[in-house]
Formats: structure tokens, sequence, C-alpha cells
């Protein structure tokens, strides 16, 4: 046998291998263009197109004529001059709310799957369920209800006096515990403000505040089951398993009625 009768199977058999690999690479780039067109098409169907945009005064300017800001803004402003005021300044005032800084995405997805998507139960004939998690409900049915963004101010009063109460016990020194209360309070006013932010018609400009801004908007327009945390994207979800590709995710039908009640 010839050379090139010999070379001619091998070279048939590279032209095969050659045009599978290139039907794979053109399939999957299919897949891939198809998906970020999903993508896009979610995005644009939640970003919607004839909403007016918002500058960021003008959004702030809104922000401030609900109770909620206020009552932390006061808080945080009481607790600054109460911490001043005290004095004792130590190292170790900031090993606490440096932890709290860390831990906030856990606590975060935390409060919202347990606390704000609480189903109501029936317990010896009785139905538990909390103002919380009714107003949430709400909220997910109505998005764009600007009052139902926003911390129930009965309910945060709670929170502000329990909170405080706790931690002054918690603490050895009243400095440490002013320390940890500030950042409670600041975070607080942080939530406040990137969850009413997201639901406003401010645009994103940062590529930090769009991929929170894109994930929140996922979990409220795409699929409630996922991307739980509202101030930060990809921490706590990527860790419990709740931060999908967008493209692989059915939309779901509750997702402006959560529970199907």
């Amino acid at each position: 046998m010839s050379q090139r009768q010999s070379a001619r199977p091998e070279q048939r058999a590279r032209t095969k291998a050659t045009e599978a690999t290139e039907a794979t690479e053109a399939t999957e780039a299919t897949v891939d263009a198809e998906a970020r067109a999903r993508v896009r098409a979610d995005e644009a169907a939640i970003t919607g197109s004839r909403r007016t945009a918002m500058t960021l005064r003008g959004a702030a300017r809104e922000f401030w004529r609900h109770p909620s800001p206020w009552m932390i803004g006061a808080t945080l402003l009481l607790l600054s001059g109460a911490r001043i005021s005290v004095g004792d300044w130590r190292v170790e005032d900031v090993y606490a709310p440096v932890v709290l800084i860390a831990l906030f995405p856990v606590l975060e997805w935390m409060i919202h799957v347990v606390v704000l998507h609480w189903r109501p139960r029936r317990l010896a004939g009785i139905t538990v369920d909390t103002p919380l998690a009714r107003k949430h409900r709400a909220h997910h049915a109505d998005p764009r209800n600007i009052p139902l963004l926003f911390i129930p101010w009965k309910s945060l009063i709670y929170v502000i006096i329990g909170y405080n109460a706790i931690s002054l016990l918690a603490f050895p020194r009243t400095g440490q515990a002013l320390s940890f209360m500030l950042t409670v309070a600041a975070i607080g006013l942080l939530y406040e403000w990137t969850h009413y932010l997201v639901h406003s018609d401010y645009r994103p400009r940062s590529r930090v505040y769009k991929a929170v801004w894109r994930n929140h908007r996922l979990h409220h327009y795409k699929n409630e089951h996922y991307w739980f945390t509202v101030t930060t994207a990809a921490t706590a979800d990527r860790l419990f398993g709740t931060y999908p590709a967008p493209a692989g995710v059915t939309t779901s039908p509750t997702a402006k009625n959560l529970h199907g009640i």
C-alpha cells in the first residue's frame, strides 16, 4: 500500500474530528447566545421601557418622606452623640462591628428567607403569621408600591428598643455596646436606602450597584426562590445555593403571589 493511500484514512479521521469539534463549538455558541438573549429579555422586562429615569437627588427626596429612614437616622444621631459623650475608646470596640459587617449578608439572607418569606401555618386551630411577613407578601404583590418598601414603623419601634437593650446587656462596657449599636443603625439605614433605590426609577450607573439592582429585581420579577440578598450580590446567595444563572431559571408564577396564597 502506498504512503498516499495509507494517509487517506488518517486524513478522513482528522477531518471528521475537526468537523465534530466545530459542530460542538457552534452548538455551544448557539446555546450561549440564546442564554444571553434570554437574560437580556428578562432584564428588559424587569426594567421596563416606559419608566422615567430618576436622579439620585430626586430619589433621596422621596426616601426621606417615609418614617423608617427618619427613625433610624434619629437613632444613629442619638447613638453617635452618646458614643462621643461616653468616650473610653478602645481597639476592641471595633471587633463586634467588623464581625457584624462581615456576617451581615448571611444575616440578611436568613431574615429574608425565614422571617419575611414566612408561610402562614395553622397550629392548634390558630393561624400563625406575622405583620412583617404579611407586609412582605404585599410588597411582592406590588413591588412598585413605595410605602411597602420600608420597614413598618410599628415593628421598627420594637426592633430599635430590643436590639439596643440587648446590646447594652451583652457588652461589658457601655462604649463597646454603643459602637455596636451605631453599626447596626448604620447598616439598617443602608438597607432601607438600597432597598428603596433598587425599586425606584433610579437607573444603575456603577458596576457594583447594577449587580445589586439586578440581583434583587430578579428575586421579584423572575423567581422568588432565589437571589435573597438586598444590599449585596453573589455573597450569601452563592454560599447557600440561591444564586443561579438567570438563563437557567424558570419564571415563577408565584413571584408576585408568595406561597400562592
